[in-house]
Parts: C-alpha cells; sequence; structure tokens
C-alpha cells in the first residue's frame, strides 16, 4: 500500500498547503507564535499518520492516539486563532471543517485498529 494514497494523509497535506497559504498575511506577531504552533502541530500529524500507516497494528494504535490528542490541540489552537482575530471566522469555519474531517478519518482508523 502506498502510504501516499491514504486518505487522512491527503487531507492533512492539503490541510498544511492552504495553512501555509496564508502565512504571509499574518501579522509578524502572530506568525513567529501562535501560527507556528499550529504549523508544527498539523506537520506533527502528516507524519504521525506517515508513521502509524508503517506499523503493525499494535504499534498502530499508540501512535494513533497521540495524533488524536494534537488534532484536539490543533481545534483548541485554531479557535483561539479566530478569538484574538488572527484568523478571520470565514477561514477558521473552512479550516475548522478540513479539521473536524480528519478527525472523523482518524476515529475510523483507532476503531479499526482496536477491532
Amino acid at each position: 500500500m502506498d502510504e501516499f494514497d491514504i486518505p487522512i494523509f491527503k487531507k492533512t497535506y492539503e490541510l498544511y498547503k492552504e495553512f501555509y497559504g496564508l502565512r504571509n498575511s499574518i501579522a509578524r506577531q502572530d506568525r513567529y507564535t501562535i501560527w507556528q504552533r499550529c504549523e508544527n502541530i498539523i506537520l506533527d500529524i502528516l507524519e504521525n499518520v506517515l508513521w502509524a500507516s508503517q506499523m503493525s497494528k499494535l504499534e498502530k494504535l499508540p501512535i494513533l492516539e497521540k495524533t488524536s490528542l494534537k488534532l484536539n490541540f490543533l481545534r483548541v489552537f485554531f479557535r483561539l486563532c479566530k478569538e484574538i482575530k488572527v484568523l478571520d471566522t470565514k477561514k477558521y469555519i473552512l479550516f475548522e471543517e478540513d479539521i473536524n474531517e480528519i478527525g472523523r478519518m482518524l476515529g475510523g482508523w483507532i476503531k479499526s485498529t482496536k477491532a
């Protein structure tokens, strides 16, 4: 199986590209604080998805659960970005939809790994 064909990988990859595309429109004071933190979390999630795709079923579960926790951190940081006006509401809603879809995919993967 080609790990780049995994839907959750593709969705996370696209999320990063969209997020990265906004980088230069973000105020400098925010770009190197909360924005950088969000960017790092998205990259961690992308890395963990690839990592989990290469592991045995037994090794996969802890990685997926850690990834789920990272996704929850990302949700909180994105909400904070909206509230402190780093992200406008329209962009926040689009990112939130992507994050929710990634969360559903991840939840399904965790469930199937536990079965």
